[in-house]
């Protein structure tokens, strides 16, 4: 049995188009299967929750839906043991489904990942999770593709209610609502001295930082590689501060940014670690994979390596 859990108003709407597709795809070839629809915030959560009790040794999943849903499950699951999961993209960004090369169609995709259930419970790769726990938060939290403070979560928080994006969505420029509200958040925010304990002892410090980013995966953002070098299998996070730049200087230097040129300039900080611990001068937004958690003053990372058997 196949376990769907499908977003329909993922990309402003567009997700129940990606799911009709994958529906008729099922039913033609008579695969059988069940599907979840989320209906409100956190229910994707609630869902795989409760999929990942359910007594069988191979429970296989797949997410129809973008990154904040991918997340919502992988934050649900309770035992990866026993849970496969898959991904159809449906979202605006789809930074998970970039960063592994996952670029078919929701009928190609379906049919890779049905032919890895064929092949019995073996068929997965090993990919890496990220956590992040702050005082304020109930449980740490588990991410796929990214966490950060600074400006890469205030675009996530702006985003969440963005006219630009909606537009930019029915136009299928999804990506340019992310550099619209990226020039916005950076000239209007406020930088912050960071200090930084790396691997529970090396102490780094940054003036002005505009934010900090820990990477699981290359890129975030519609496809922006923070980490250029960043692997999902690889045990470590990799770590991205931007800091010292003035703001007009940190506009100019964004295009080094978004084509991953940016890891040589004075100001851009790049490096592995398995875990940091990051304390700021004041409260900064906070993001995982994409989804606002509110403002902090301190957050810890860490990498829980080969956490998720995914059907690639």
């Amino acid at each position: 049995m196949l376990y769907f859990i499908a977003n329909e108003t993922a990309r402003t709407g567009k997700g129940v188009g990606v799911w009709r597709q994958v529906q008729i795809e099922l039913r033609e070839k008579k695969i059988p299967y069940k599907v979840y629809m989320t209906e409100y915030k956190e229910h994707a959560t609630e869902i795989a929750k409760m999929l990942s009790q359910k007594e069988e040794e191979d429970i296989c999943i797949v997410v129809v839906g973008g990154d904040g849903t991918l997340n919502e499950v992988i934050n649900g699951i309770t035992d990866f043991e026993k849970v496969r999961l898959s991904l159809i993209p449906a979202g605006s960004g789809n930074d998970f489904a970039r960063n592994l090369d996952i670029k078919k169609s929701p009928q190609e995709r379906l049919a890779r990942i049905l032919e890895c259930v064929e092949n019995g419970p073996d068929c997965y790769e090993r990919i890496d999770l990220g956590v992040a726990q702050w005082p304020e938060s109930k449980k740490p939290r588990k991410y796929a593709i990214s966490s950060g403070v600074g400006m890469d979560a205030l675009v996530c928080q702006k985003m969440m209610t963005s006219k630009v994006k909606i537009i930019m969505n029915k136009l299928g420029l999804g990506k340019i609502s992310y550099l619209i509200v990226t020039v916005q958040s950076l000239l209007g925010m406020e930088t912050a001295d960071m200090a930084v304990k790396v691997d529970g002892s090396n102490i780094l410090n940054f003036k002005r930082t505009i934010f900090a980013a820990a990477m699981n995966a290359k890129a975030e953002g519609g496809g922006v590689p923070m980490a250029p070098k960043a692997s999902v299998q690889d045990g470590l996070l990799s770590t991205c501060f931007v800091y010292k730049f003035s703001k007009i200087g940190a506009l100019i230097r964004l295009p080094f940014l978004a084509v991953g040129a940016h890891e040589h300039f004075n100001g851009f900080k790049v490096f592995d670690c398995k875990s940091i611990d990051i304390k700021i001068k004041k409260p900064m937004a906070l993001h995982t994979d994409g989804e606002y958690l509110g403002d902090v003053t301190e957050v810890s990372y860490s990498c829980l390596p080969g956490k998720m058997r995914f059907m690639v």
